[in-house]
């Protein structure tokens, strides 16, 4: 047991406050970890008076990292106020340890709340010991506590009162990682905010400051791994000059709960191995796995596992060999098992050998093989089943495999949102894809209860989010779109929250909590991905991106080598209409859905119109809900996708008295950019349709000053993120 005396945990303020903030303009380094001044001073008062020491149990690195969070946290929310010079505090503590290290008398006043919390959750109660007041922040593990510590400082941020304070949190899913797409050369794939964190060149004798504020970010908001490596894998990651780097990473991120995890080329053995196969039932390539997997934990002994991406855009794969998913993935699991590895094996397939409907490639080659893989093998989905776009059904997959734990990937990085320069709030579209209704198990199967397990009693759950960090100074290259890293990590511990609460946090913990700013700037978050929808991809059109970079509108494109890559192949615009038949008198891939969802979508008078061209061809003059012709319907759709953005700038620049000068600039200059290519989707995708439709423009809609010839011409040969 420590107790820090008030006079001296005074001074740790004091000299941990000079080294973290001298005060620069705000750049967005702090994220939502600024930890400013309580404004309000009757809360301020109430905070100082229940926290006048701090007396904390056990020794471990974790605890010690929690013990410099509180430091840092308390340092600027008090504003470095002389709150501890009191040698005879009332004894109001902040009493913080895991359970194997805490007092007994404190245990047995928390025993209740704590007998509820699941690994890695915590308690936060206020509990009153011999007539004084006490908070005390406890845990089954000092990950716990450093959650617990991280939760606390938020109710502190956002302005909760500390009063009868009894909170029991535990996440919900057991593997919330981040997916870094990134490349041993520092580039990016779909990356739009810098280049790597990782610097491979300096490892593993430079640290970089920046790896451990991610580590704290991370931990801050519950995500408890990472994988270091893009998904289409450089086996060169898994030699011993590389494995040396890697365990530097690990051990700044170990104190703060975070494992690593490495993406596995699967013809490593042949690459780095001398082998003259990677067939998994091959007897050497077997011993090769098993060989290398012991050299890592060697290495790093908490290694969490491998991303798997095989068979997949020429990515190789047991199918190289004639063998299935399940071959590859059980043999790499079976070298992981004995200590205590996963293998996330990605679902996101498709072939050029059948290009009838990509979208029901995925369910059609896994769906087959439920309760066939090794108990640490995790499926990893992403939410719809064509590829990250602004909006998607949610993937058939859901539930439908009730013998094995699916992993749901999202894309926090915006490859079909804009890049990082369009605000988009995508725990919007998260908490969308959660609530929907699989009805695999009856009416309330949510997808939400698929991932979380309690569906089908999953002994292991996970979510992913491919990453938007980049070594921009902001992390991220827009200043709000932190909110979707961070909206990520919260719907990672607990994927029925609500995504407006979770905009509501991060303002407060970013900008300010002052309700002038937090109402309409909420609103605008929460309608900015329907904006994108609306600007991008209205009633369901899907996947008509520029080629290869995905930046800008392309729905002309139709001459590339596979069917699937066109935009043509999505839309089939005609004379007739527009929109992919998935019906039953069509691909029939909405038989792959429940038959309540299925009956949905192939009727056009009950499919949801934010989804009617994604499952049926329809006529220009279909008459949509609100009386408009479908021709009319999107081109409207296209003009309040712009409108909206028109709206965010004028809201924004009415904000400027509540945000330092730097991110109103700022955000100022990324709104005018999403305006000026807003216009430019609209023109180009209604101007190309128009060919089709042969009408005019509704009364309301903008005409382009812009030919579709001079759209078509456009070519970014070095767009970010290729």
């Amino acid at each position: 047991m420590v107790l820090i005396s008030n006079r001296i945990f005074g001074l740790i303020l004091f000299f941990t406050f000079i080294f973290t903030n001298i005060s620069f303009a705000n750049n967005g380094y702090d994220l939502w970890l600024q930890y400013k001044k309580v404004e309000n001073k009757q809360l301020l008062k109430e905070y100082t008076e229940n926290i006048q020491a701090i007396q904390f149990f056990g020794n471990s690195e974790t605890i010690k990292t929690a013990l410099k969070e509180l430091n840092i946290g308390l340092s600027g929310l008090f504003d470095n106020q002389n709150l501890f010079e009191n040698d005879s505090p009332k004894n109001h503590l902040l009493v913080f340890g895991s359970e194997s290290q805490l007092d007994t008398t404190y245990l047995n006043l928390i025993k209740t709340e704590l007998s509820k919390v699941k690994k890695d959750g915590f308690v936060i109660k206020q509990i009153q010991l011999n007539g004084n007041s006490q908070i005390v922040i406890s845990a089954k593990t000092d990950v716990g506590v450093l959650y617990g510590v991280f939760r606390f400082l938020r109710e502190l941020q956002i302005n909760n009162s500390l009063k009868d304070i009894n909170i029991v949190d535990s996440p919900k899913i057991d593997v919330r990682i981040l997916n870094h797409w990134d490349n041993l050369d520092r580039t990016v794939e779909r990356g739009y905010a810098g280049f790597s964190l990782w610097n491979w060149h300096t490892l593993p004798d430079y640290i970089d400051q920046r790896y451990i504020d991610y580590a704290r970010a991370n931990a801050s908001i519950g995500i408890n791994g990472t994988v270091l490596t893009n998904v289409n894998a450089n086996a060169l990651i898994l030699t011993p000059q590389y494995l040396e780097k890697v365990k530097a990473l690990a051990d700044v991120f170990r104190p703060y709960g975070i494992k690593v995890y490495l993406t596995a080329r699967f013809s490593a053995p042949i690459e780095i191995g001398g082998l003259k196969t990677a067939d998994p039932l091959d007897a050497d390539v077997i011993k090769w796995w098993k060989d290398k997997t012991a050299e890592i934990y060697n290495t790093i002994p908490d290694f969490g596992g491998f991303l798997v991406k095989a068979n997949s855009e020429g990515q190789p794969g047991p199918q190289n060999y004639g063998r299935n998913h399940v071959d590859g993935a059980n043999m790499m699991a079976e070298a992981l098992e004995p200590f205590g590895g996963i293998v996330m094996w990605r679902a996101f397939v498709y072939s050029e050998h059948d290009a009838t409907d990509r979208a029901k490639q995925a369910y059609s080659e896994f769906v087959p093989y439920d309760g066939k893989f090794k108990d640490n093998v995790i499926v990893q989905v992403k939410n719809g089943a064509i590829d990250f776009q602004p909006r998607e059904p949610f993937h058939p997959m859901f539930g439908a495999m009730p013998k094995t734990p699916l992993m749901m990937e999202f894309q926090i990085t915006q490859e079909y949102l804009g890049f990082s320069t369009h605000l988009v709030y995508l725990p919007k579209l998260y908490e969308e894809v959660f609530e929907t209704d699989t009805y695999r198990e009856g009416k309330g199967s949510t997808v939400a209860k698929v991932v979380d397990g309690s569906l089908h009693n999953k002994k292991i759950t996970g979510v992913a989010g491919v990453t938007n960090i980049g070594n921009d100074i902001n992390w991220t290259g827009h200043h709000f779109l932190q909110a979707n890293w961070y909206g990520f990590g919260r719907l990672a511990w607990n994927p029925h929250l609500k995504s407006e609460d979770i905009a509501d946090e991060w303002i407060r913990q970013t900008f300010t909590n002052d309700e002038n700013f937090i109402i309409p700037i909420k609103k605008m978050m929460i309608q900015s991905r329907e904006t994108v929808v609306n600007y991008m991809n209205p009633y369901g059109l899907h996947h008509i991106f520029d080629t290869g970079h995905h930046y800008g509108p392309g729905p002309w494109v139709g001459s590339l080598p596979r069917p699937e890559w066109n935009p043509t192949y999505y839309h089939k615009a005609d004379g007739f209409g527009l929109g992919f038949n998935r019906t039953k008198t069509g691909s029939n891939a909405t038989a792959q859905y429940a038959p309540e969802i299925a009956k949905m979508y192939n009727d056009i008078s009950t499919t949801p119109e934010k989804d009617l061209l994604w499952f049926h061809h329809v006529s220009w003059n279909h008459k949509l809900k609100n009386g408009y012709t479908l021709w009319d319907g999107m081109a409207l759709k296209y003009q309040e996708g712009v409108n909206e953005v028109e709206d965010m700038i004028s809201l924004w620049n009415s904000m400027e008295q509540y945000v330092d000068s730097q991110r109103f600039k700022e955000v100022k200059m990324m709104l005018n950019i999403q305006l000026k290519e807003a216009k430019w989707w609209r023109d180009a995708c209604l101007l190309y349709f128009q060919q089709f439709s042969k009408q005019d423009l509704p009364n309301g809609v903008e005409k382009s000053s812009n030919s579709l010839k001079e759209f078509q011409s456009m070519t970014f040969p070095f767009a970010p993120g290729r």
